[in-house]
């Protein structure tokens, strides 16, 4: 598994509040916009998110940064983990404790309204919701939809920066478009290289056809045994 970065928001929010390092080196090693640190440090982005200091979880050194706030040319590099800790493997679904649930709502409005590109199976996964839910917050059916306010399922408590994280990656990384189904029309030039393989195929067919029975026909042809000792 390669070495990455733990929690990129909010090393970024302890990097803007506690280091002197410009907008691009705290991008280029959080894997962030420069946009987005801009936005974080202007207190437009990542609200509620507490920082994470990179020094104490070993992933950067005192040493580095001032180097790099010496040199804003310099790209902070992440050091490798000294203990490797194997990824505990999740089972059945998320559950919520009771005290938690009734912000389940906020949480997937502020999803919803932050994080647009997840899925609803994604939003699940994070909060431990189901997809009715989801499909009334976005339609506005909720019950309770007047008085719901979108707040971070990571400060909520609900799901953890790295679930979160691993969760937009993944819906930010795209898949491959599904081919058209039903009667969407398809241009003529497509249409006539689709067929082309089943008439080969049917030649294929009676090609095969026409020789079992050439030899079908020469094996009614060969003499029997008994004829040649006559």
């Amino acid at each position: 598994m390669a070495n990455t970065l733990l929690m990129p928001k909010a090393t970024a929010v302890w990097l803007v509040d506690n280091t002197g390092l410009t907008f691009e080196q705290i991008a280029h090693f959080c894997h962030l916009h420069p946009l987005e640190v801009r936005a974080i440090a202007d207190g437009e982005s990542a609200q509620g998110i507490k920082g994470m200091d990179p020094v104490m979880n070993g992933q950067l050194t005192r040493d580095e940064i001032a180097k790099a706030e010496a040199d804003p040319n310099l790209r902070l590099k992440l050091n490798e983990p000294k203990v490797r800790v194997p990824e505990a493997k999740r089972r059945g679904g998320r559950y919520t404790p009771l005290s938690k649930r009734q912000d389940r709502p906020n949480a997937i409005l502020w999803l919803v309204r932050n994080h647009p590109e997840l899925k609803d199976a994604q939003i699940s996964r994070l909060v431990g919701t189901t997809k009715a839910t989801i499909d009334q917050i976005k339609g506005r059916t909720h019950w309770n939809s007047a008085s719901l306010a979108p707040m971070d399922p990571v400060t909520l408590g609900l799901c953890s920066q790295i679930d979160l994280d691993l969760e937009v990656q993944r819906a930010s990384s795209g898949r491959a478009p599904v081919a058209p189904t039903g009667d969407t029309l398809l241009p003529a030039s497509l249409t006539e290289r689709m067929t082309v393989p089943a008439a080969k195929d049917e030649d294929a067919e009676l090609d095969a056809s026409a020789v079992f029975a050439k030899l079908s026909s020469l094996k009614r042809k060969e003499p029997a045994e008994g004829d040649d000792e006559e």
